[in-house]
């Protein structure tokens, strides 16, 4: 080991030993929400042996015990959370209007605008008349091809987003240049789809045909109830238009290959590469008329949805743009149109029996306009200053053992180990909340115009995305609110964000067991900052710009871990018929095997070399493994499982839990034994970090 590896290890250790202790000048402990220790032991079922199901031996009970609400596809630890904040959110808008803060009232009206239901009833399809007017003046390209650009929003982030797609023909995002990131760029990014993925429409199997059925119906039910005649014919065209949208769409896997995805595009270019649509009526209508040039993420989308602009005659796409304005829409129209949404977006493709009252319909959409409006109330009630210093404080400690297994690493050559570090040192990390809130003066808000309101806010976030370009970036923005339960690693800004909502019991509680805490929201924070290093964050270097700094050897290396990860996950079959993608998952594999490491290895490091109390019966390793395993507590309809399988870069919640498989000290610490279903030999055990 040479003097530098000598001196960063050295470095990491004296920085995990100067952090305090999760106990460190805390108040007495108060009761934890869950159990004894911050574990729901009642929830186990102790008939399963953790080598054979660790998620089932650790969450079996709570699975036997726990129906999903009527009125979700999924129910989960981010679930129970989520429901928790909207909770709060909802006592918080009650008060709002009381007080004289004009964000807070701004968020009162538009809320109670999306409640009044019986303004809704009696207005009809008459908030969207006048846009079906613009869409049946169409009649030639240019008027189509500007009609496009104005309708687009910015809506879609492929690097961040799960499940993303967005039913207007195109999206934008507005982020850091992948090649040069102290500018921003605009990206082009496919849409046009009703439905969440081109499977939907181009798989042959027996359930997809059956899907495609109930859209088309779906759509011609939807036109017929805005008035429109010979509805049946209109969703026929509907439906051909989208699935020729469909076979031009990139797949997940290739929407997640940035290398393929960083294509750059001049103005002049775009007639000559996607030829069909007026590309200078688009950009005009867009708001793009400035940039020289634009970011092209799925080419072969933008090629294929211009050359629809010509072949497909004007009839077709008037009753496509139609269809979408209305289904868009619909959820905030009278109840028939209510209804018939959820009846195809809600049972048929995730299985949900039952729809959500509206509240929860209009706390969600309240969030996705208001949403730092109502993060500076939520925060200011619910997230203490101790509780923001403590995460902080585990994030320090996480980072420095992550730092240590870098330099631990055997097959990584001190060049690669070096530019990892760099990248690992200048990784931003908000927690709770930002540090600058949005403003929201220009947002005109009209107690007494719900659509309104939701068209105006969409369109005020589109503006504030376009202004970003020509300006200095910044590092410091979120890309989520405080009350969002969920994290996220921003590899262009090289950040990483934990909203004030995930940190709340299981995931965190300041009077859990500091192993429970460490494996949970631990866990977290590890999977966070290893996605800096997965198979997509591993292409950024410590500036955010998309470039190699690994060396041939040990890239090749890396890979072929990864590989072992992707044979791992494939294996997971929920379904006779149906497996987990173990490559669609992989960065999330990744994150959580190497992520649980790091956690594991802060936990142990914080301990000062003193043993963990055995608490309960459990042992400290026990009660670590355990904390992360309750994280991943789930239950799904088969609709909502199969669609995730399809679309979701995230494994489902059993075999996160079972991650802990590719971790040595898991086995110690359960007794696991060769024969088991869970056990790996050594040598096929993954850390990859």
């Amino acid at each position: 080991m040479n003097l530098r590896t000598v001196l960063a290890a050295a470095s990491a250790l004296s920085l995990l030993a100067a952090c305090s202790s999760p106990d460190a000048g805390r108040a007495e402990r108060k009761a934890p929400v869950y159990g004894t220790f911050g574990f729901d032991a009642a929830g186990m079922d102790r008939a399963v042996r953790p080598g054979d199901d660790f998620f089932a031996f650790a969450n079996g009970g709570w699975v036997k015990m726990t129906e999903i609400p009527a009125d979700r596809s999924v129910w989960n630890t981010f679930g129970v959370l989520a429901e928790k904040a909207d909770g709060r959110v909802l006592e918080l808008i009650t008060q709002a209007r009381a007080g004289k803060d004009k964000d807070a009232a701004k968020v009162a009206d538009f809320y109670a605008s999306l409640m009044d239901a019986a303004a809704a009833e009696a207005k009809g399809v008459q908030p969207i008349q006048a846009e079906l007017a613009r869409i049946a003046a169409l009649n030639d390209r240019r008027g189509l091809s500007a009609y496009l650009g104005g309708v687009m929003r910015a809506d879609v982030d492929p690097l961040n987003a799960t499940n993303y797609y967005t039913d207007r023909p195109l999206g934008l995002w507005v982020a850091q240049d992948l090649d040069e990131p102290e500018r921003y760029a605009p990206y082009l990014m496919q849409g046009g789809l009703g439905m969440p993925d081109r499977d939907y429409y181009l798989d042959p199997a027996p359930r997809f045909a059956d899907l495609r059925r109930q859209y088309q119906a779906h759509v011609a039910a939807t036109l017929r109830l805005a008035g429109l005649d010979k509805a049946d014919e209109r969703a026929a065209r509907v439906m051909a238009l989208e699935t020729r949208i469909a076979r031009s769409h990139w797949s997940q896997l290739d929407t997640g290959d940035v290398q393929k995805a960083n294509n750059t595009w001049t103005k002049a270019q775009f007639a000559q590469r996607a030829p069909g649509l007026d590309w200078d009526a688009f950009f005009a209508a867009a708001g793009l008329a400035q940039p020289q040039t634009v970011k092209v993420w799925q080419t072969d989308a933008v090629t294929g949805l211009s050359a629809l602009a010509v072949s497909e005659p004007m009839e077709a796409w008037r009753d496509y743009l139609a269809f979408h304005a209305v289904d868009r829409a619909a959820p905030w129209l009278s109840k028939a149109f209510v209804d018939q949404h959820f009846a195809f977006h809600g049972q048929a493709l995730s299985g949900t029996p039952q729809q959500s009252p509206r509240w929860k319909k209009a706390v969600a959409a309240t969030n996705g306009a208001l949403g730092d409006a109502v993060g500076r109330m939520y925060v200011a009630r619910y997230f203490p200053p101790q509780a923001k210093a403590e995460v902080e404080a585990m994030v320090t400690n996480i980072k420095a053992a992550f730092a240590r297994r870098i330099e631990g690493l055997e097959w990584m050559s001190p060049e690669t180990k070096a530019e990892a570090q760099a990248k690992l040192k200048s990784m931003r990390v908000g927690v709770g909340y930002p540090d600058k809130w949005r403003d929201y003066s220009s947002l005109t808000v009209r107690a007494d115009d719900a659509f309104g309101n939701l068209e105006r806010s969409s369109l005020l976030e589109y503006r504030r995305q376009l202004a970003k370009l020509g300006q200095p970036v910044d590092r410091g923005d979120w890309f989520m609110v405080p009350q969002e339960v969920n994290a996220l690693f921003a590899p262009s800004q090289n950040s990483i964000i934990f909203p004030a909502a995930i940190l709340e019991p299981t995931f965190f509680d300041p009077n859990a067991d500091p192993a429970v805490n460490y494996g949970a929201i631990g866990g977290v924070i590890g999977h966070e900052i290893t996605h800096g290093f997965d198979n997509l964050g591993s292409q950024f270097d410590a500036r955010g710009r998309l470039r190699d700094w690994w060396t041939a050897s040990d890239k090749a290396r890396f890979t072929a871990a990864t590989d072992l990860l992707i044979a791992q996950y494939d294996a997971y079959k929920p379904f006779p018929d149906a497996q987990v993608n173990g490559r669609l998952t992989l960065g999330e594999n990744i994150a959580d095997v190497a992520g649980l490491s790091a956690a594991y290895d802060a936990w142990k490091l914080s301990l000062k070399g003193a043993e963990a109390p055995v608490l309960d019966g459990f042992t400290g390793d026990q009660r670590f493994f355990l904390g992360w395993a309750q994280n991943y507590r789930s239950r799904y309809r088969d609709a909502a499982l199969r669609r995730r399988l399809l679309t979701d870069v995230h494994a489902p919640g059993p075999y996160r839990a079972d991650a802990a498989r590719n971790l040595d000290a898991w086995y110690a610490a359960f007794d696991v034994q060769a024969g088991e279903a869970l056990y790996l030999a050594p040598a096929k055990r993954v850390p990859v970090w």
